[in-house]
């Protein structure tokens, strides 16, 4: 069976950002088939969103083409899952969605940069009941190589 993980937008976008950093390994071992990706519209939509603010697009010289060409990937390679806004773990509603993602496409880690993901007991507690683990991407990648 496939190591399946959600990948949190912080991380799809740093992908973008910085091509030779630890998140653009991930996406080209994602590329490469190294393990399979869980996404959900909630999630596709904030990548989307971020990417598309005019001031990350100018500071970042971001082109419309590296916005589509990730969303592609995403769409046609990602197993895409039904979210009913049920978790509510976190003040904000994004991480829930993160955390339901992982939930209902019986994703085994939810890869972020965001350590009240990584670090809230409270969230680990809740997530090792589904058998999910929050992880850097660096420790995401020791694990699939």
């Amino acid at each position: 069976m496939a190591v399946k993980a959600v990948i949190d937008t912080n991380v799809w976008v740093s992908a973008v950002l910085n091509p030779f950093g630890f998140p653009a390994q991930l996406r080209k071992s994602f590329e490469e088939g190294a393990f399979e990706v869980v996404i959900s519209e909630h999630i596709l939509e904030e990548i989307a969103d971020v990417l598309e603010r005019p001031r990350i697009k100018e500071k970042y010289g971001i082109a419309q083409e590296d916005i589509a060409e990730l969303l592609v990937l995403i769409e046609e390679r990602a197993e895409h899952v039904t979210l009913s806004g049920s978790i509510n773990i976190f003040r904000d509603s994004d991480d829930d969605a993160v955390i339901e993602t992982a939930i209902n496409g019986s994703a085994q880690y939810i890869i972020t940069r965001d350590d009240n993901v990584k670090f809230d007991k409270k969230v680990t507690a809740f997530l090792s009941q589904y058998g999910i683990s929050a992880v850097t991407v660096a420790n995401f990648l020791n694990l699939v190589k």
